[in-house]
């Protein structure tokens, strides 16, 4: 019977408890996409990431995350949390590692301060979703979607994310209905079938704060979502003419778990992309015998 090691970290904070909670499976040769997808269950926590041998030798690895439900092509706190624990093995080389993904190639930083990583992307917008989908997805009304910069809007950087933006007080009370995120995503296909995550944000003087909510991913609530809060980065800037902007995001506060997510969105030629970064703190060890 064989026995794969485990850890588990919290990422985007700086103490145990607090931000997302990821399990990394360092060494995940020998597992099946059965048994990952299985584990992910298993563990119930917003992903789980996979780490097998890269198909070019100029990479670090190749990592497959996969939530409750499904694999992903790409989500942030999962890179950054990967990151830190093979940092921590020795298999960053000059503070760099490389992960193929789905969606592409990401690099990812190491420094004494936090890891950060570069989304494999740049911004690509989708459809719009019409206001009325997304009040009734959260129990909110018209009036507290803001949208004197942009729409409630499709937008990724290699994982998509229907985003918001809305008042301070209806992000406090936003609280999602999963019947209603169903019929929704019946009529904004935009996602795919069976798939709406929606990235809730409001701007809090020099910050900004946000909540995500997946239900029908398994996912009702995650308390930092780096694979949206680099969208939402990328799609601010894209707002403006400026060359670069960086962004202090705090989220996961309603849910008792405040994370601190630090983005930088840069135009590049004709195209913007966006990095995120944080801190991580280990929690768990063990194995698991399949």
């Amino acid at each position: 019977m064989p026995t794969f090691s485990f850890v588990t970290v919290d990422v985007f904070t700086d103490r145990r408890f607090g931000g997302n909670p990821l399990a990394v499976f360092p060494d995940a040769r020998a597992m099946s996409d059965a048994d990952m997808q299985s584990l992910a269950a298993e563990f119930n926590l917003s992903e789980t990431t996979f780490v097998l041998p890269p198909a070019d030798p100029a990479n670090t690895a190749r990592v497959r995350i996969f939530n409750r439900k499904s694999e992903m092509p790409f989500a942030g706190h999962p890179n950054v949390g990967t990151g830190w624990v093979l940092a921590q093995q020795g298999r960053a080389k000059d503070g760099i590692l490389r992960f193929e993904e789905i969606a592409g190639l990401v690099e990812v930083q190491v420094a004494p301060e936090g890891v950060t990583i570069a989304a494999p992307q740049p911004l690509s917008l989708g459809p719009e979703m019409p206001v009325e989908l997304v009040t009734r997805c959260v129990g909110l009304s018209t009036s507290d979607i803001v949208t004197t910069a942009h729409r409630p809007v499709s937008a990724t950087v290699g994982n998509s994310f229907v985003i918001a933006e809305v008042t301070g007080e209806a992000l406090t009370r936003a609280v999602p209905d999963i019947s209603q995120f169903r019929e929704a995503a019946g009529t904004y296909t935009a996602m795919g079938p069976n798939r709406l995550p929606l990235y809730l944000y409001a701007h809090d003087g020099a910050r900004i704060r946000a909540r995500m909510f997946s239900p029908l991913s398994g996912t009702i609530e995650d308390p930092a979502t780096g694979s949206a809060a680099t969208p939402l980065a990328a799609l601010l800037l894209s707002l403006t003419h400026d060359a670069e902007r960086r962004y202090e995001i705090a989220q996961g506060v309603e849910m008792g778990r405040p994370s601190r997510l630090l983005c930088t969105a840069r135009r590049a030629a004709d195209v913007i992309r966006a990095s995120v970064g944080g801190n991580c703190v280990p929690v768990l060890s063990g194995e698991v015998s399949l």
